[in-house]
């Protein structure tokens, strides 16, 4: 017995809503897709920023690490006197204060705004020094006075402070301790120290090389 036309139409009404329906889930699972889409680019975006942010600070970081390590250079300015600059061209020495051996006996020398080494700072004190240790009275190639160089400066607008130990390279010759002539040869780094380990270390030095 064949359907009546009530039932039949009853079956195409039945028929159209589960339709509906799946398009109606269908449409759900494409949004909540279309979300989790959304929700992974802004993720993934806010990742790669990240990473550039911090990339770019570690940048700066090493950038202002390496801005704040000075390495000093040194010109000689006839015999006497070795002018001294910051390798890095962003550096403005603004003062100095150069510590010496103990042996020698002399106190720290500063300087203001014009950083630099003139023998007459230590030289009668170096005679006799080298004197009281029985070296040559003439050198032999370049020799070398341990000193710690203590120096504030400027980069980038920031105030730093550097301390290290340098080796001043020296040549003397004469026939007699007073009239031997000091030549100031040049600058050259040793280690970055401070306070009393860097007076330990000059002090160390000179005393290794006056045991020659």
């Amino acid at each position: 017995m064949s359907d009546s036309p009530e039932a039949k139409q009853e079956t195409r009404k039945e028929e159209a809503a589960r339709i509906r329906r799946r398009w109606i889930t269908l449409g759900e699972l494409l949004a909540v897709a279309a979300v989790l889409i959304s929700a992974l680019t802004l993720y993934l975006n806010w990742a790669d920023k990240k990473d550039e942010r911090a990339s770019k600070a570690a940048e700066s970081s090493k950038a202002s690490a390496r801005a704040a390590r000075l390495v000093l250079n040194a010109a000689a300015d006839g015999d006497s006197r070795l002018t001294l600059k910051p390798a890095d061209p962003d550096q403005l020495v603004q003062s100095q204060t150069i510590h010496f051996p103990r042996a020698l006996g002399i106190a720290p020398v500063d300087t203001t705004g014009e950083p630099r080494i003139e023998a007459g700072w230590f030289e009668d004190a170096l005679k006799k020094a080298r004197n009281a240790a029985k070296l040559p009275d003439d050198s032999i190639g370049d020799e070398k006075l341990p000193v710690t160089i203590v120096t504030q400066f400027v980069v980038n607008g920031d105030t730093h402070s550097d301390s290290a130990v340098y080796d001043i390279g020296y040549g003397i010759a004469g026939k007699w301790l007073s009239g031997h002539k000091l030549t100031l040869r040049g600058l050259s780094l040793v280690s970055h120290a401070q306070g009393a380990s860097a007076q330990s270390q000059i002090d160390a030095r000179w005393a290794r090389q006056t045991k020659r």
